[in-house]
């Protein structure tokens, strides 16, 4: 197995290559509205340190997020029109479960569950609550910091999110950004195991801002 995984669903644009056996190659770079114009050039990277070619890869898989529009739809066209050119298995994962597996092996989650949150714009968050184990206890949704439960908001909450709302969010843990290796980590053992992925859907979880206009204007009088 040769694995690419991407994620945009933030301002971290990153890309990893697993091949089976661990990580072989990773690049990141931060660019909040260069989306776009940053994952080409961090997909080239992470596949040249893992000696590797677009065409030796045999699945890829990116965040759906939940994240902002423009720039989670960049890394699903990518991760989508890859797997069309080269014919091979393309999957999803949700960004925040990523952030959970890194927290629960770098926090050291013990006493219980955890939430992740991360950053949705307009002063609100996306926000999921996990087992101590990283597994998921809810389904993700988008709310505003203060309408969060209390209960929840004063236990441990892992992501940029919790970090950028210390006022709520008292017990805030690393990771504050998602790590393509530990993506691809995660990635690949559950396709060893079988577990499921997701579809190359994104979870926008609200309405993008611009959408068409379904009303018709008329352009003449009768």
């Amino acid at each position: 197995m040769l694995l690419l995984v991407m994620d945009t669903s933030s301002a971290v644009i990153t890309a990893a290559v697993h091949d089976g056996d661990s990580v072989v190659g990773a690049a990141v770079e931060h660019g909040a509205q260069s989306h776009g114009e940053l994952l080409a050039p961090v997909i080239a990277r992470a596949l040249a340190e893992a000696g590797a070619r677009p065409s030796d890869l045999t699945r890829v898989c990116t965040g759906v997020g939940p994240g902002p529009f423009t720039g989670l739809r960049v890394g699903i066209v990518t991760a989508r029109v890859m797997a069309e050119a080269l014919s091979i298995p393309v999957h999803g994962i949700c960004s925040l479960d990523v952030l959970a597996f890194q927290a629960a092996a770098e926090s050291g989650f013990t006493l219980g569950g955890f939430a992740v949150a991360t950053d949705a714009r307009r002063k609100e968050v996306y926000l999921r609550t996990y087992d101590r184990g990283g597994r998921p206890a809810s389904d993700p949704l988008v709310v505003k910091p203060g309408d969060v439960d209390t209960a929840l908001a004063e236990g441990p909450v892992a992501g940029p999110g919790a970090w950028l709302y210390p006022e709520v969010f008292a017990d805030a843990r690393e990771p504050r950004e998602l790590d393509g290796a530990a993506m691809a980590e995660l990635v690949a053992a559950r396709i060893e195991l079988g577990s499921p992925l997701l579809d190359p859907e994104p979870l926008y979880l609200r309405r993008p801002d611009a959408v068409a206009n379904t009303g018709r204007k008329r352009v003449t009088q009768p």
